[in-house]
């Protein structure tokens, strides 16, 4: 079963007669909705007050999503084990800012490539925050997981107008970081419904991505799909 990453990028939205921050509070809520079982807030142009505000509301719109699941009839019996379920699918990452990340409602933090040293942040965070790392290679991926990272995203496995000029791994080469790997492996970076599968067979623990989530139309039914590959 696929894990599902949705990472944000307000920029890359449809535009709208909401405000950006507004069109994207909806879809994230809509993806809580769907249990996408990670959101990365990966909005790098915010000034730090208005990226700390926008975690908030995030972290606000989670927990009242979690309460309207359990609300739900044939629910309340199981509500216990029903709130520890669906706040591990809903996990909110914030990308880069370890301070927001932690006062913020957060449950964790994406560190990119030329981010925070791993170690420095786990020895801060302790065990019980999630600490992913974005890496483009087996020695990345190894010093990550051997500093503590939970999770590693790898891209990018296909082209992607994210990181245009930047040159796709491919899928042999992803296949020999996950063998290599012993912490999670998130397939990144022109990750589709229709390439998803092979990302999986190749050894991926989930699949992450900007696109795959925010144009999608359904995503109940995306998630539905991605997890059952």
């Amino acid at each position: 079963m696929a894990i599902t990453y949705y990472i944000t990028d307000r920029r890359q939205l449809p535009a709208s007669n909401s405000s950006p921050e507004q069109a994207l509070e909806e879809i994230v809520r809509a993806a809580f909705a769907a249990g996408v079982d990670y959101v990365q807030v990966r909005e790098k142009d915010l000034e730090a007050g208005a990226l700390a505000a926008l975690v908030e509301e995030l972290a606000r719109i989670r927990a009242a999503t979690v309460k309207e699941r359990l609300s739900m009839p044939g629910r309340a019996a199981n509500a216990s084990h029903q709130t520890r379920t669906e706040a591990r699918k809903t996990c909110l990452l914030v990308n880069d800012r370890l301070d927001i990340a932690r006062t913020c409602g957060a449950d964790g933090l994406h560190l990119p490539a030329d981010s925070l040293p791993v170690a420095a942040v786990r020895n801060y965070v302790g065990k019980d925050w999630i600490v992913g790392v974005a890496c483009h290679s087996v020695e990345e991926v190894e010093r990550a997981a051997g500093e503590g990272a939970d999770h590693v995203l790898v891209a990018p496995v296909f082209d992607t107008a994210s990181k245009p000029g930047m040159k796709p791994m491919g899928l042999e080469k992803f296949a020999e970081i996950c063998r290599r790997s012993s912490i999670p492996v998130f397939a990144l970076g022109g990750v589709t419904l229709e390439n998803a599968r092979s990302c999986v067979q190749a050894g991926a623990a989930g699949l992450a991505g900007i696109r795959l989530f925010q144009q999608s139309p359904d995503l109940a039914a995306l998630c539905q799909q991605l997890r059952a590959l």
